[in-house]
């Protein structure tokens, strides 16, 4: 098998972490359609760096997570950890009861169930044997090494198996257990408050909605493509190599019908394997008759496993992407054939697994064969139960066989232990059950040898049905493949789950930011689009970085690597928080764990307090995040917010437009995202209006706001330092925007034309606005000039042009020539606040 198939296929968890906001009760994000049985244990350290122990396993899927982590005091980490896989019980050691982690875990997540237990069960060398006897064979001495490093990782994966093996009275066979190292890295972090805001995976209002991202893209027809597609939405990947080749399979399916079909009809009716393996190689310390019964079930159902595999196989013939074919490998009849001839020999051809009780209980009476030859198991009235033999079958009929009757092509008989046991039904199922059982022993033994093999093709299955999924929505919605790039730009984005809604009425939107633009505060009136707007670009980077097209006419996103929303918070009655206190202490989390690789998406921060307030704390946290380094997309209705905040480097204002008419009786909502500030500022009194508020109040109020804007605009009256500001911040967007340009040049997008007309109108651009700062400083009293060089601390930018203008014209109005070479020369070092090149000179000539 390629590398790059084991990179692929081996990182999958159909049981994911994410990210969790420090919050109270909050809604769970388990979908009922792919609920589990897991356990974690926890284990930490007793020095000043906190580093935490975890150990999940999934009872229902036969998989265990291990991890390790250097956490914070409060601990954020490991409640983000915990809290995405939900476990069903949490066990500590007896000398954490009073433990400050114990306590955290109890406030943050809803109800755990804790148990403690002896120390003793925290053992390492215990963990280290566990691993050697239960791993899978071929990745036993990789997980050695790697557990080796991690003293607390392996404590738990002992207690945690320990604990399976005594108090639930139940044990994996030798080498068949899937244990997986998780490190952090590699998918995006999303807190729990953010996956239920953004409606991830469950709607808010209606719990068993399709209207949420889950239910959107969930096409998927197995029970394995529903886990793996909601843990991918839990922990979008942040591998370039993993989604280019997910993009890549996904548009070798919507391109190939014949392929499509062939693929989703192999598909249909797959039983859960996962379940089925774990069934296999997870037993009971102490077998009852119900166990026996459901080992012959279990057999039964990997018989019809297994007979699936290879249409998957045949539907994959026309495959040419790199994982389509890895997952074809995987699925060929070699890989399973030994499995396949072991149940052959065992059980009778013609069995298979039957949902009807009578049928199934016939079905494990005579699925094992008998005397190698192929025997029917018949009933009527006279003779209750008897044994039916094909006569192209007979040689000479066992002594064993009595009462035995010829017809046509058959002959009928009976055993003795057959009419015994006949006189009471019940017992002779369990007596038949019992005489099966042995040999249904046996073909489980020699089966768990070789499970992981089957393991790796039910994950295989997994993700080719989530592939599936995503190129079924391609096709059904004109879904595009996106593009990972520095820059996310998109060309009429939509809102994947409001366009389900309003289909005919969506209006399609743009969006583009950069290191340049990185902090983009959005104005506009109520009921303009603006959350929804917001919500869109999150909801778009999810689905890209799970490897899915996405509902765009063009897209390309930069890896994002943690992802907060600060959106429609409300009262939490039983905590005693209020709004305001909700989201203060939701942005104090955003704040200790934001990095410059984060999205962040915040709606009307501060509505919740007084405005004088609310507009401090919105300005104190916006300066915040602009230092962050990160995107943000910022909603308020605070207008004097873009106007303190224009002079900063990297911000942008932009606006949902609406028009008003001139008797303020109607106003039309165009849903377009659209620069500068909102035109008109009194939104609010023109829908008040329009709710028919009295004549006198209306007119107090337009009174009140006009003497409010008067004094504002005095008071914010631009001066020469402010037009400094907005001087650096044009020439550091002219240097950004040469960058992309020689960009483009170098690999082949732009022709000479295209690159000509380019650079004229981004001349004329940049000789419009300087003319118009430059008018701006000359209305400013010459001693502002002190307060505010232009070499300023974020970069020292200089800008040369020749000095030959252009006929009939002046410098100050046209600027510089294109003829001629443009150089923008920085005397710093850059950074990742004014440019995403490592060059410090940009050259372009034409």
């Amino acid at each position: 098998m390629s590398v790059y198939s084991l990179n692929s296929l081996n990182s999958l968890d159909s049981f994911p972490p994410s990210a969790s906001r420090c919050t109270s009760k909050r809604p769970t994000t388990r979908a009922s359609s792919v609920a589990q049985e897991i356990i974690c244990a926890v284990s930490e350290s007793r020095g000043v760096s906190t580093t935490v122990g975890l150990a999940f396993i999934n009872l229902a899927t036969a998989e265990s997570v291990i991890c390790q982590i250097c956490d914070s005091q409060t601990y954020v980490k490991t409640i983000i950890k915990i809290g995405v896989f939900e476990p069903n019980e949490i066990l500590f050691m007896n000398t954490a009861k009073e433990s400050k982690l114990r306590y955290i875990i109890e406030e943050n997540l809803p109800d755990p169930i804790l148990t403690f237990l002896d120390r003793r069960w925290w053992s390492e060398k215990t963990g280290h044997e566990y691993v050697e006897r239960l791993a899978c064979l071929q990745e036993v001495g990789s997980l050695k090494l790697t557990l080796g490093g991690n003293y607390f990782a392996a404590c738990c994966f002992a207690a945690v198996l320990k604990y399976v093996e005594v108090e639930l009275q139940q044990s994996f066979t030798t080498h068949s257990l899937r244990i997986r190292f998780q490190p952090s890295e590699g998918s995006m972090l999303i807190d729990l408050s953010t996956i239920v805001s953004l409606e991830l995976i469950q709607n808010l209002q209606k719990a068993k909605s399709k209207e949420s991202l889950f239910g959107l893209l969930n096409e998927t027809l197995t029970p394995m493509g529903a886990r793996l597609l909601r843990a991918s939405i839990l922990q979008p990947s942040t591998e370039r190599v993993k989604l280019t080749a997910r993009y890549n399979a996904v548009e070798d399916l919507a391109t190939k019908e014949d392929m499509f079909v062939s693929v989703r009809q192999a598909l249909k009716g797959f039983i859960d394997a996962d379940k089925v393996l774990t069934a296999i190689i997870l037993v009971p310390i102490k077998r009852t008759i119900y166990h026996v019964e459901q080992s012959v079930n279990t057999i039964i159902m990997l018989k019809t496993y297994v007979s699936a595999i290879k249409h998957i196989f045949q539907a994959l013939g026309a495959a040419e992407s790199d994982l389509l074919l890895t997952i074809r490998e995987l699925c060929a009849p070699e890989g399973h054939r030994s499995i396949e001839e072991l149940i052959d020999r065992t059980l009778n051809e013609h069995v298979a697994y039957q949902s009807k009780p009578l049928d199934l209980r016939n079905q494990r009476i005579y699925c094992v064969k008998n005397c190698d030859m192929v025997l029917d198991l018949k009933y009527d009235t006279a003779r209750q139960y008897y044994i039916c033999i094909p006569a192209t079958e007979l040689g000479p009929l066992p002594d064993v066989f009595i009462n035995v009757y010829r017809k046509r092509n058959r002959i009928e008989c009976q055993t003795l232990d057959l009419v015994k046991l006949n006189q009471k039904i019940t017992d002779s199922h369990n007596e038949v059950i019992n005489m099966s059982d042995q040999t249904i022993q046996d073909l489980i033994r020699d089966v768990s040898a070789e499970v992981s093999g089957l393991f790796r093709v039910s994950e295989a299955i997994a993700i080719l049905d989530m592939l599936g999924s995503f190129a079924q929505l391609a096709t059904k919605y004109e879904y595009i493949r996106p593009e990972l790039t520095d820059t996310l730009a998109i060309k009429a984005a939509r809102h994947p789950i409001r366009e389900q809604i309003h289909r005919s009425k969506f209006v399609p939107n743009d969006a583009y930011a950069t290191p340049q633009t990185r902090f983009q505060i959005i104005t506009g009136c109520n009921m303009s689009g603006k959350s929804t707007y917001i919500r869109s670009l999150a909801l778009v980077t999810v689905m890209a970085q799970i490897g899915c097209f996405v509902p765009a006419q063009y897209a390309s996103f930069p890896i994002f690597h943690q992802l907060f929303a600060r959106v429609s918070t409300v009262d939490d009655l039983t905590a005693n928080v209020s709004t305001f206190a909700a989201e203060m202490r939701e942005m104090a989390f955003i704040l200790r764990n934001i990095q410059p690789r984060s999205m962040v998406i915040i709606d009307e921060l501060g509505r919740g307090t007084s405005t004088i307030d609310g507009l401090a704390i919105a300005i104190a946290l916006a300066e915040a995040l602009i230092c962050s380094k990160a995107m943000v997309w910022f909603v308020t209705h605070f207008h004097h917010l873009p106007q303190i905040l224009a002079k900063r480097s990297g911000v942008i204002n932009l606006h949902l437009a609406a028009d008003i008419s001139p008797d303020e009786s109607k106003m039309t909502m165009h849903y377009r995202i659209a620069e500068g500030p909102v035109p008109e500022r009194r939104y609010g009194l023109v829908l008040a209006k329009l709710a028919d508020l009295p004549p006198a109040v209306m007119d107090k109020a337009h009174s009140v706001s006009e003497a409010m804007d008067h004094l504002a605009n005095r008071r914010n009256s631009p001066g020469r330092a402010g037009a400094i500001s907005l001087k650096r911040k044009l020439l550091l967007s002219l240097r950004e925007q040469l960058l992309l340009i020689r960009a483009g040049t170098k690999d082949g997008t732009m022709d000479n034309n295209s690159l000509r007309d380019t650079l004229i109108k981004l001349q004329d651009d940049f000789a419009m606005r300087m003319t118009a700062i430059n008018r701006e400083m000359e209305l400013c009293p010459d001693d502002e000039t002190k307060t505010e060089p232009l070499s300023g601390t974020t970069s020292n930018l200089s800008v040369h042009a020749p000095e030959t203008q252009a006929s009939g014209s002046s410098k100050s109005d046209k600027g510089m020539r294109v003829s001629e070479p443009i150089v923008i020369e920085s005397e710093s070092d850059s950074g990742p606040d004014d440019t995403t090149d490592n060059d410090s000179v940009v050259l372009i000539e034409c």
